[in-house]
């Protein structure tokens, strides 16, 4: 009886390595599919553009530890071009190429304001597809960027920050540029991106991140937060989760200085800071770079109300302090070893926030940006940051940050 049974035994084991190998003989001979998370490491990126979007979603673990919620990052700043905008960068030139504004190797060239993410994508597309690439920044924003741009080949021209109003505000100094190009040769075309108006931004996101949050929480997501620059994010995120997960509730995190949040919360476009009086600086008054405005973009404006009867599909936003954006940037780096942006650092404080308004067992999604490579010489820069009035030690713990 006791052969019998180690017989059996025997054959068992025989069965399960048999089928682990078959398995194993399946995941290296199968090919790849777009469900796959790890599409990447079982094929050969076409080019820089091949390594555009699938990245990965991180749990960010003092935050998860500390509030009973799985607060998870996507960990946009692992794009080649280092930021979330590289989707849009590699998906409008494409739409342009589509449609033929943009035809490759002519010597059209691609033009931009930003405040140097989305050039440093455009930068680096422009040169992998085989345009001229012009992009004018505000002349406050960290040096580094323009360093970064200056070696993806761009042409880069800094402009003094002013009102949107302004002829000589960044955004229209570039949709100027791309206006007089090629006048007199018409086989090359200047394009101008227009990001903040351009819908199609919003398109990526619906199209490619929101999809992968969907696939990687497999559909179990209780919030989505981020803030909004020219609001492509927030908006494609929004609409593609509100459509396949009910429940889920999306919050807008917003810099001080920025009225979104009070757009959002109140139906009026206000900030503190907007005061008279009270103003530092022109645009909107925060050391954090990327997001807060104070006019709707196109993008963002697909968020709210546009109609009786219609309802804002966030749910609600939080204003986070530049104090809090620098302490959480050095409370994960302390404590996650994540070296982030500015943008993602008040991102993660309202991911905070919503974690301990929601309780224990929800899961928060937030973006990560970029990295604190490209913000050097400001948010990263302890004596800039001390000369402003902000500790950069990292705090003792999470109680520092209070609710908003």
């Amino acid at each position: 009886m006791s052969i019998d049974k180690t017989s059996a035994h025997i054959c068992v084991a025989a069965a399960l390595a048999t089928a682990a190998i078959g398995y194993q003989a399946w995941r290296l001979l199968s090919p790849p599919t777009s469900d796959s998370p790890d599409d990447r490491s079982r094929s050969i990126a076409n080019g820089v553009a091949g390594l555009i979007g699938n990245t990965p979603l991180i749990r960010i673990n003092s935050l998860s530890d500390a509030t009973g919620c799985e607060i998870l990052g996507k960990a946009e700043f692992l794009n080649p071009g280092g930021s979330s905008k590289d989707r849009i960068a590699l998906y409008l030139i494409e739409k342009a190429e589509e449609t033929g504004q943009l035809v490759p190797h002519t010597g059209s060239c691609i033009f931009e304001g930003t405040s140097g993410s989305t050039g440093i994508s455009l930068a680096m597309v422009a040169r992998a597809k085989g345009y001229l690439c012009h992009i004018v920044m505000p002349s406050d924003q960290a040096i580094e960027k323009s360093q970064l741009l200056e070696r993806h080949g761009a042409t880069v021209e800094r402009v003094a920050p002013c009102s949107i109003v302004d002829k000589n505000n960044f955004v229209n100094v570039a949709r100027r540029h791309a206006q007089e190009f090629g006048a007199e040769d018409p086989a090359k075309r200047g394009f101008f991106v227009n990001q903040f108006e351009n819908p199609l931004n919003s398109e990526a996101h619906y199209k490619t991140t929101g999809p992968e949050i969907f696939r990687q929480t497999k559909g179990c997501i209780d919030a989505f937060v981020h803030g909004s620059g020219t609001g492509g994010t927030i908006a494609g995120v929004t609409h593609y989760l509100k459509r396949r997960v009910p429940q889920v509730q999306c919050f807008l995190a917003d810099p001080q200085g920025s009225g979104l949040a009070n757009k959002v919360n109140h139906g009026v476009m206000f900030a503190e800071t907007e005061r008279e009086g009270t103003r530092r600086r022109q645009q909107v008054d925060t050391l954090v770079e990327g997001v807060g405005l104070n006019r709707l973009t196109r993008n963002f404006a697909n968020l709210l109300p546009a109609g009786r009867g219609k309802k804002c599909l966030l749910d609600g936003a939080i204003s986070v302090s530049d104090s809090d954006a620098v302490k959480m940037s050095r409370w994960l780096m302390a404590n996650d070893g994540l070296f982030i942006g500015s943008s993602a650092a008040i991102n993660c404080v309202a991911a905070l926030d919503i974690a301990r308004k929601l309780g224990p067992g929800h899961t928060i999604v937030t973006i990560l940006a970029d990295s604190g490579q490209r913000h050097l010489t400001k948010f990263w820069n302890d004596e800039a940051m001390a000369a402003l009035g902000h500790s950069t030690a990292a705090p003792a713990s999470l109680d520092e940050f209070k609710s908003v």
